[in-house]
């Protein structure tokens, strides 16, 4: 049966459970029993669609923010090359082959542009900073004196992150407890 509300517009049926001192008949039990069974199933198929909103709201923030990881983690060597050829570059080279050298710079630079673009950042260690095993890949160990251990004493090569995701680690050496 549907009521009204005071400003003419219905409302929704009410469920009503039968007065607790009142037994009711097996055909209302089980008609109860049943309709608090849907409700049930109701309330389960609504927290799952729920569930699966989120998961797929949550997959494509992923795909958006990750999707080109494995592009990216293509193109770190590419990145390593333009950085070792600049490094190898001596002063005799740098001005017998100036232009070639301005080329590469300026290919890394623009590497270097696409990947802040894209939310990849460079891991660059610096000698005597301390080991994090969440950014850094130990390559060797070794007692250097001066040193502490569990400092960077070389830097192999740089790491990478993609937004708060480690794509590569930076390779590095550490050092151990000095030998006394």
């Amino acid at each position: 049966m549907t009521k009204e509300n005071p400003n003419g517009s219905p409302l929704d049926e009410e469920i009503i459970d039968p007065p607790a001192d009142e037994t009711p008949s097996p055909d209302v039990e089980a008609l109860i029993a049943e309709r608090d069974e849907y409700r049930d199933r109701f309330m389960r198929a609504l927290a799952d669609a729920e569930n699966a909103r989120k998961r797929a709201e949550k997959d494509r923030r992923d795909a958006e923010q990750y999707g080109g990881s494995r592009l990216a983690r293509d193109l770190l060597p590419v990145h390593d090359a333009l950085t070792r050829a600049l490094d190898a570059a001596g002063d005799e080279q740098r001005t017998a082959a100036a232009a070639l050298i301005e080329g590469v710079e300026l290919t890394l630079r623009e590497l270097n542009n696409v990947f802040a673009k894209h939310g990849i950042k460079v891991i660059t260690p610096t000698l005597g900073e301390k080991f994090d095993p969440q950014q850094h890949e130990a390559m060797f160990e070794a007692p250097v004196p001066g040193t502490m251990a569990g400092n960077i004493i070389q830097v192999m090569d740089n790491g990478f992150m993609l937004h708060d995701r480690l794509l590569r680690p930076a390779k590095v050496g550490v050092s151990s407890t000095p030998a006394s």
